[in-house]
């Protein structure tokens, strides 16, 4: 018998298939050895019939609706006269055995007018017999899907844990919107080491630090351009001494008093928001959200993403050795492997056998390229598969800061971030000097690090790789509206002496100075304070309470004296305007004029790893190579 498979137009002259019309098929016919017709438009009168050979007609019932099971006649050969392309079976001497274009079976409806208005009222009752069957199973199936999206979506909204957005008072702003109304968008990732659960713990790390808060032992701002054109990661070493500002711990109400320590204790300090208040006081970026995970939420990511490619260029084996306790447990071969789970955890958590913090964070910046170039490639962004396994996978494993509580905002976030080319991915690590008060921690290397930071505050491209119009820098944008300043003449400012920042010594009488020279420009009630307070940058603080008032004079301020709005900051614990001289303008009435860099022009001292190098591969340290 002829092979009936229906699937539309046929594309293989081996596979005859139906061409379906628009109700349910228009019928097919095949040839005389045992070929088959489907009769009428919406598929339900039709009969099939054999030719002269010994086929078997049916009547109106009798036939298969197309599209279920009856073969389109294809071709030329001996058969029935059936609507199809070139094959064996159209045109032959059993065309009496089927029908035109497979719409007229031979032995049920008469010919001539009767029997087409027979037909026409047959096919009448049976299209809206049909219509509203589909229409109801539709409908059925539309409400199903519904409830069941409805229901596996605020399934997912319960996996989410939320915390606040912040943990105390940077006094940064979020930055203004450029032309087409466009802001950069910041968030930062946390990685936790906490031991508090028996999963985390037989992932690894030290028994004894059981029941401690959890450290934030890995951290990386993402920093996405105002158009969505480009996109760079900074990572910061956890052993870094930074001024962590006074925080308070959102679950216990426990006040933490600012300090200056190492960044990875900043968790411990207020949580997650903290750790951003840290960040934003450290690089003067607004940062709009944070996401956290812990061990297991690695493991359970890496899961999710599937293998993602890595490189070391010796056997490794991250084990303890007489010399150095702990280890991750990482052990490959040389060259390209691809890990996934658990391995995935060791791999970013090894440290020992790349040689300290910076080479982990290399390590890491490593696999976040290569899997984001995996993601793309298995369309993740938009195969609803792939996308309901990264959900599932997700929300378990991340914390996030409570804008991103849904997963709605989550998904929003993620097409925020699917259009972005690889190639215009770069990520780095914080350029750093080894701290002079103990040698195991670091501090962030003045210079190239202000850098960094100018380039992600004026959204700079980490990367050359945008042509001239992402070279010429970020459009400008519209002049502000607010309430215009109050007069120079009634504006109170105290100037402080930060010169001795950076690890400089202090200018004698910089504070007045200052203080002096804005005398000059009409701000007749600016006085020098006694009180020196070090800080690499200049900053000017106004209180938070003020408003945008209190912004419209503080701005005035920096304008007379060449400071950029970029140093203009609210902060809560401000008892008046306060300008901070720090260790980048040592001399002169006006802050010195400073070069923007320019797209790509990240500091000589730093890490440069672009999203679209499949190349990239690890140095081992030897004592942990095999």
């Amino acid at each position: 018998m002829g092979h009936s498979s229906v699937r539309g137009e046929g594309t293989r002259e081996s596979v005859p298939h139906a061409r379906g019309a628009r109700d349910g098929g228009r019928g097919d016919a095949t040839g005389t050895d045992g070929g088959t017709a489907a009769g009428t438009e919406d598929g339900t009168d039709g009969g099939t019939a054999a030719g002269p050979d010994g086929g078997t007609p049916a009547g109106t019932d009798g036939g298969a609706p197309a599209g279920t099971g009856s073969g389109a006649g294809t071709g030329r050969g001996p058969g029935a006269r059936g609507r199809g392309s070139r094959g064996p079976g159209a045109q032959g001497p059993g065309a009496q055995g089927g029908a035109k274009n497979g719409r007229r079976g031979p032995g049920r409806q008469p010919a001539g007018p009767a029997g087409r208005r027979a037909r026409r009222r047959a096919n009448g009752k049976g299209g809206r017999r049909v219509f509203r069957w589909v229409a109801s199973v539709l409908s059925l199936l539309i409400l199903a899907t519904a409830g069941a999206g409805y229901l596996y979506i605020e399934h997912l909204n319960g996996n989410i844990r939320s915390g606040g957005r912040s943990g105390g008072e940077s006094g940064v702003r979020k930055a203004a919107p450029d032309a087409s109304g466009n802001t950069p968008l910041n968030i930062l990732l946390i990685g936790a080491d906490g031991r508090n659960s028996k999963e985390n713990l037989a992932l690894g790390g030290a028994k004894d630090t059981v029941g401690d808060k959890p450290r934030a032992d890995v951290q990386m701002l993402l920093h996405v351009s105002a158009d969505r054109r480009s996109a760079a990661v900074v990572s910061i070493p956890r052993d870094t001494r930074v001024d962590i500002p006074a925080c308070k711990d959102p679950e216990t109400g426990e006040k933490f008093a600012a300090t200056n320590r190492i960044i990875t204790e900043s968790l411990q300090r207020g949580g997650p928001g903290c750790t951003l208040t840290a960040w934003e006081k450290l690089s003067g970026v607004y940062i709009d959200h944070w996401m956290m995970v812990d061990f297991a939420g690695v493991v359970r990511m890496a899961d999710a993403v599937g293998g993602v490619p890595v490189c070391v260029k010796q056997n490794v084996w991250d084990r303890p050795t007489a010399q150095v306790k702990g280890g991750s447990g990482l052990k490959l071969p040389a060259g390209e492997t691809y890990v996934k789970g658990e391995q995935a955890l060791q791999w970013l958590r090894t440290r020992h056998a790349f040689f300290n913090d910076q080479g982990r964070a290399k390590a890491q910046h490593m696999y976040m390229n290569a899997m984001l170039r995996q993601l793309k490639e298995q369309n993740a962004f938009t195969d609803t598969g792939r996308i309901m396994d990264l959900a599932e996978a997700g929300t378990k494993a991340l914390q996030v800061s409570e804008e991103l509580g849904t997963v709605k905002a989550l998904f929003d976030l993620a097409m925020e971030l699917k259009d972005v080319p690889t190639n215009r991915i770069t990520m780095t690590t914080l350029p750093t000097v080894e701290d002079h008060r103990n040698r195991a921690h670091l501090l962030p290397a003045d210079k190239p690090a202000r850098q960094i930071w100018k380039m992600l505050r004026e959204d700079i491209p980490f990367d050359g790789n945008g042509g001239p119009a992402a070279a010429s820098g970020p459009t400008a944008a519209p002049k502000p509206s607010g309430p215009a300043a109050a007069a120079p003449a009634t504006l109170s400012v105290t100037v402080v002496n930060g010169t001795g920042g950076g690890g400089q010594y202090a200018v004698r009488g910089r504070a007045g100075g200052v203080a002096e020279a804005l005398r000059g420009k009409g701000f007749t009630l600016a006085t020098a304070s006694q009180t020196a307070a070090p800080a690499e940058e200049t900053v000017l603080a106004y209180p938070k309470s003020a408003g945008e008032q209190g912004r419209a004079d503080a701005l005035s301020v920096a304008k007379a004296l060449g400071v950029p709005a970029g140093a203009v900051r609210a902060t809560g614990d401000a008892q008046g305007m306060t300008l901070t001289v720090g260790a980048d303008w040592r001399e002169g009435e006006t802050y010195p004029v400073q070069d923007s860099p320019k797209a790509g022009d990240l500091p000589a001292e730093a890490e440069n790893s672009n999203g679209a190098d499949e190349g990239a591969c690890m140095e081992v340290y030897r004592p942990y190579q095999w």
